[in-house]
């Protein structure tokens, strides 16, 4: 189990780094998705990586931190409100955050996200500075869908 004092010193661990580039896939399953998956670097907590999925179609892009034992614990989504336990609805754009009581089903709309959903380099850039990951490396933008 994850403690939220636990996830609290994940999220504000400076040393968190992503190394290389990041490159989109296409999703076999879900075509015409595209996604990644990369390794987080962190001597304070070693189980952890970020996915990131982008559909042009239904303009929706997702960066998730997961960690290996809990599963997501942090994430970005743009293009589909949420709606938290307490049945508020939170706005297309938001971000999900660990609670010891509901795990990673509450989301507030961040603020600190400024780029739309058809921007994922630059979202990309937002959530990381936000998140404290250094990537060093580039983020490659996702390869545009066959017309």
């Amino acid at each position: 189990m994850l403690t939220e004092r636990e996830f609290e010193a994940i999220m504000a661990d400076t040393a968190k780094r992503i190394e290389g580039n990041i490159s989109w896939a296409a999703d076999e399953d879900h075509s015409p998705d595209r996604e990644f998956r990369a390794q987080i670097l962190s001597e304070q907590s070693p189980n952890l990586f970020v996915v990131g999925w982008y559909n042009q179609p239904t303009e929706k892009l997702n960066y998730t931190i997961v960690r290996r034992d809990v599963g997501r614990i942090y994430a970005l989504n743009i293009g589909a409100a949420h709606r938290n336990p307490d049945s508020e609805l939170v706005g297309e754009k938001h971000k999900h955050y660990w609670s010891e009581r509901v795990r990673d089903r509450v989301a507030y709309v961040p603020e600190d996200i400024t780029e739309p959903w058809d921007r994922p380099v630059e979202v990309w850039r937002q959530f990381c500075r936000e998140a404290n990951i250094d990537h060093q490396g580039i983020m490659l933008p996702p390869a545009p869908l066959p017309q």
